[in-house]
């Protein structure tokens, strides 16, 4: 049966207001620390416990584990892709049932969800729960100590945002980066260009290559994002960069993209091609949250839920690292809303209370079986 609790909306609703109101940019490391102070004062109120303060290339992560190992991995971050004065433009506010603050849906809600789903279990022996401050930006220092933690876990769930309608994120595409560099050489673009070799028009040549990569039947896209090039409008550039962002559903599509951007070859007689990056999260496929997504469903019918599904998203998370480990891994456990990374970001109100219980009966379920 699943863990009957009444949560507290007014609760969830101060301990969230508390967390926005402190501004958590990933990319200022001094706002994230500060975070993470408010943070650990709301954990100890509703953990009875201080967590671990980590701080790893100067941004800070939080743990709390309870039991000598990590049965049940809880992943959440406090990071935002806000940046500081923020709150001035869109203050924390409730409009007719509705909460908007930066970094609400995105996902603070989600660490107020985790604290108060954990802190009504029966027994909390064989939890984690880990508080990220770099997830908007890849997870590049957390990355080791998610992995660390879900290695012989029994399942991950992330309080990542839920998809529209609530719905449960049962699958991500894996997510590449890349920057790939083209080496010309430069002339005067009046005088002898015949003498340069043009690393612009080589770039060129180069974006529609990667571009021709994708596979929209197989859901494998290539987008070609930030350029750059040349350093004088007299001149043949020189060098020239490109930034490509791939998303794929599955493992296998991500390697045959990452062979061939690897593969490309300079058209131009001359040009030299550099390329940094690669594969950044694998795919959380399908095969790695269809237990877990079956094990909520009954428990929500049980809880007098709403109905919800499970769908595939674009977007990658700290899920798909466990999922890339085969740790069965359930995401968007978190705020019903919408609006992420937007001014309109948004939580439901009424949804807070409901979807921290399932998280809470979800995770005393996976505890009770496994001491059964």
């Amino acid at each position: 049966m699943p863990l009957l609790v009444d949560f507290d909306t007014v609760a969830l609703l101060a301990g969230l207001r508390r967390l926005l109101e402190c501004e958590s940019p990933s990319s200022d490391a001094e706002a994230v620390a500060r975070s993470a102070d408010e943070v650990t004062s709301l954990g100890i109120e509703l953990l009875g416990d201080e967590p671990e303060r980590i701080v790893i290339d100067g941004t800070t992560h939080l743990r709390w584990r309870f039991g000598a190992r990590t049965e049940v991995l809880v992943l959440t971050h406090h990071d935002t892709v806000w940046p500081l004065g923020s709150l001035a433009v869109h203050p924390v506010e409730v409009n007719a049932g509705v909460l908007t603050g930066p970094g609400c849906f995105d996902m603070k809600a989600g660490v107020v969800m985790a604290m108060h789903a954990i802190a009504a279990l029966p027994a909390r022996d064989g939890v984690c729960l880990l508080v990220t401050g770099d997830e908007e930006v890849g997870s590049p220092s957390s990355r080791e100590l998610i992995e660390a933690e879900a290695s012989g876990a029994r399942a991950a769930l992330v309080t990542e945002a839920s998809a529209p309608g609530g719905a449960l994120k049962t699958e991500r595409k894996g997510v590449s980066w890349y920057e790939l560099r083209v080496n010309g050489r430069a002339a005067h673009a009046g005088l002898d260009p015949e003498r340069g070799v043009n690393a612009t028009v080589e770039l060129a040549h180069q974006v529609l290559a990667a571009s021709a990569l994708g596979d929209a039947a197989a859901g494998t896209t290539v987008t070609p994002t930030l350029a750059d090039s040349g350093t004088a409008g007299n001149t043949v550039p020189a060098a020239a960069s490109v930034y490509i962002d791939v998303r794929a559903r599955t493992t296998a599509e991500q390697l045959r993209v990452d062979a061939a951007i690897r593969a490309l070859k300079p058209v131009l007689p001359g040009a030299e091609l550099v390329v940094l990056g690669g594969p950044n999260r694998r795919p959380l496929e399908r095969e790695a949250s269809h237990g877990l997504f079956e094990r909520a469903t009954v428990l929500g019918a049980q809880l007098g839920l709403e109905p919800f599904e499970g769908v595939a998203v674009g977007g990658g998370s700290d899920g798909n690292l466990t999922a890339g480990m085969g740790v069965p891994t359930l995401d968007g456990l978190g705020a019903v809303g919408g609006g992420a990374h937007a001014a309109d970001e948004h939580v439901i109100v009424a949804q807070l209370a409901p979807r921290t219980a399932l998280l809470s009966a979800l995770i005393a379920d996976l505890l009770a079986e496994e001491v059964a």
